[in-house]
């Protein structure tokens, strides 16, 4: 990170620029510098800069006292502050105090003065006085360069730990994430976590609440609580405005609000190993978008196997990058989309999963996936909608169908819903009458009832028969999960009644998106529960051209195949999906289905 002019003061007041410094987050501080006209100060001035870029900052503090104590005024508080400085940086705390005795704050300009606040902040926290490190860095300018920005956030974070404020400095540290690289970035995170991993679940539901929607440290809080099983209710998709609305542009030209198409674009997948058949969907759902495409239109495209580790998804997007990719689709593993959001990325990525770590995409990236919590929170907005006040949740034991149910219930709980029961039902039974009595024994029969479920369908069609035996009249609503994605009437009767959340495009044509029936017909990756994928990849692409207008604009949505695609404030596409029921065996989009936006309550 490049540092500021350095400057050699001589005993009057005249500054000149001089020559760059480099800085290091490892919280280096830059000098100011000019020229004096004494040819022996001016070289001494020289070697004792030279030896601080060397790294040999016993020399340096010297030679700066020495200098220090042949100036007056002006001069002397500014080689002061640099031996102070180099002390700091030899890990000499002790030392840098004492240098600064004699430091006249009025002798220094606005940066000097700032590097002056900020080392006495850090030896405050040396000494173990947060309040008066809190204090000085209080009293700071607002605006500073940006290596002393980062400085003050993280003094500060370090001060609120040391007062016993965890909240406050995880939420400094939140703000300074997106400014660091690593490996500053990963021990930031680290200690960001650390610091709300030592507040109980209640207080931090109840923080995040009061925070608004782009507080930089509800992705974190998120993470925390969601490790604990407590995910907090989800700040739902509730975009108004289409993307693509015809203006007038320059020349009385109609251009499309927000269209700007990339020329290259790279496609990063795994085309090997187990997720080669889940690849394989969302490339072909991506190449049918691309072709459906005017060839004009059309960006110049490539398409790169990104492997089955981080490192080499990394290492297919730096050979994206070098090939001259505008923007980068992908990688679609979890742990490598973590991995690349770690990397200084010279071109933006749409990721086609949620990083395991919960973090947000850098600036000018963002990232995209099917959620099952997602699903679970917009069926239980979904329910509350229709008048439902009591639900029991009945949900699979798989991972994907825990998370939907725990995402059901914090947003169910934080609409003002309760829950009657909850149970998970384990893979290779049959027989769920003990389950069921767990889940409804208190749900009543009431018009206001209702149960959620995740479940894939074959567990479903056993499930669902059962809760009618044992005289459960509640309506039944699910995830996209119990839909196969055929149409299969004669084991499906089973499912008649149960009210789902899916992409819109299963169940009806969409403008601009090519044909689901002869998409299926040709391609069999279009099939099945190949469907939401393929349909998952055609959005992936029809999102390129507009995402940057996205990501400023979180009240425009666009329509795509998937549900409505809307961005929130730190860069995760939403979906407002559409809703389903299952008739004599077949499911048929319910009234209104087709347009994804959400039933308001």
């Amino acid at each position: 990170m490049p540092g500021e002019p350095i400057r050699i003061p001589p005993g009057g007041r005249s500054r000149a620029p001089r020559l760059l410094l480099a800085g290091v987050l490892g919280l280096l501080m830059a000098a100011c510098a000019t020229l004096a006209p004494g040819p022996e100060i001016t070289q001494q001035a020289q070697r004792a800069e030279q030896a601080y870029r060397d790294g040999d900052f016993d020399r340096a503090a010297s030679s700066y006292l020495d200098l220090a104590r042949s100036q007056r005024g002006a001069a002397a508080s500014y080689y002061r502050l640099r031996a102070a400085e180099a002390l700091r940086q030899r890990g000499d705390l002790a030392g840098a105090s004492r240098a600064l005795e004699g430091v006249n704050r009025r002798h220094l300009d606005t940066n000097e003065a700032a590097r002056l606040s900020l080392l006495e902040a850090e030896i405050a926290l040396h000494d173990n006085d947060p309040a008066r490190s809190r204090a000085l860095l209080a009293r700071m300018p607002a605006a500073l360069p940006p290596e002393l920005a980062i400085r003050r956030l993280e003094l500060g974070a370090r001060g609120e730990l040391a007062m016993g404020d965890r909240f406050a400095a995880a939420r400094l540290r939140a703000a300074l994430d997106g400014r660091l690289r690593d490996p500053d970035r990963s021990h930031n995170r680290g200690e960001l976590i650390a610091a709300l991993a030592e507040i109980d679940t209640a207080t931090l539901a109840s923080r995040a609440e009061a925070l608004p929607p782009d507080d930089p440290v509800l992705p974190w809080i998120e993470q925390v609580l969601r490790r604990r099983g407590q995910p907090l209710a989800r700040e739902l998709p509730r975009a108004e405005r289409p993307v693509g609305t015809l203006r007038e542009g320059a020349g009385g030209a109609l251009q499309a609000e927000g269209y700007r198409p990339p020329g290259r674009i790279a496609l990063l997948l795994p085309l090997d190993g187990n997720l080669a058949p889940v690849a394989q969907s969302i490339r072909d759902g991506f190449l049918a978008a691309w072709f459906n495409d005017p060839g004009e239109q059309r960006p110049e495209l490539r398409i790169h196997s990104s492997g089955n580790s981080p490192e080499s998804a990394i290492a297919a997007y730096r050979a994206a990058v070098a090939e001259g990719a505008e923007r980068v689709v992908g990688p679609l593993q979890r742990e490598a989309v973590g991995a690349l959001f770690h990397e200084i990325l010279e071109v933006p990525v749409l990721a086609l999963n949620h990083p395991d770590t919960g973090e947000a995409p850098p600036p000018g990236s963002a990232e995209f996936g099917l959620l099952p919590e997602a699903e679970g929170a917009q069926v239980a907005r979904h329910m509350q909608a229709r008048g439902i006040l009591r639900a029991a949740i009945i949900a699979a034991d798989a991972d994907w169908a825990q998370r939907a149910a725990h995402a059901f219930r914090a947003q169910f709980e934080a609409g003002g819903g309760s829950i009657a029961g909850e149970t998970r039902l384990p893979g290779g039974e049959v027989d769920f009458g003990t389950a069921i009595v767990q889940a409804t024994a208190t749900l009543g029969t009431e018009a206001d009832a209702g149960v959620f479920i995740s479940m894939r369908p074959q567990q479903a069609r056993i499930l669902v028969p059962q809760l009618r035996l044992a005289e459960i009249d509640a309506p039944v609503f699910a995830t996209s999960h119990i839909n196969s994605g055929d149409d299969n009437p004669a084991l499906d009767r089973d499912l008649d009644g149960v009210e789902f959340c899916d992409a819109p495009w299963l169940f009806g044509p969409l403008p601009g998106r090519p044909d689901r029936s002869r998409a299926s017909s040709q391609l069999d990756s279009a099939r099945g529960v190949g469907a939401r994928l393929f349909a998952f990849g055609m959005d992936a692409y029809a999102l390129l051209p507009y995402l940057d207008w996205l990501l400023g604009h979180p009240d425009a949505y666009l329509e795509g195949a998937t549900g409505d695609l809307s961005a929130d404030a730190f860069g995760r596409i939403r979906r407002s999906l559409g809703w389903a029921r299952f008739e004599n065996g077949i499911a048929r989009p319910v009234d209104g289905a087709l347009s994804a936006q959400p039933v308001e309550p």
